[in-house]
């Protein structure tokens, strides 16, 4: 299960760990114009653990979801057209 919400500055997205044990604690992504972060709490010691991508690594990211083994470097669309 997830949630979004828009706020001002940011969309924040929840995803919620359902299913059989063990469950993970939320995980929150907050989207802004500059970076996107990461955010959940660690049960362990119940301090919030923090990750921060740049757009550029949030695209990597989703493009290495579908890939196989590897070494990659995404070339921008407009790159790739030019002569």
């Amino acid at each position: 299960m997830f949630s979004i919400e828009h706020e001002f500055d940011c969309t924040t997205v929840t995803l919620v760990d359902e299913g059989k044990q063990p469950l993970l604690e939320d995980l929150t992504l907050n989207a802004f114009a500059e970076c996107v972060t990461i955010e959940q709490v660690d049960s362990r010691t119940d301090l919030v653990q923090k990750i921060t991508l740049s757009y550029s690594q949030v695209r990597d990211l989703a493009a290495a979801l579908d890939l196989p083994e590897g070494v990659y470097r995404l070339v921008p669309e407009e790159a790739q057209h030019k002569p």
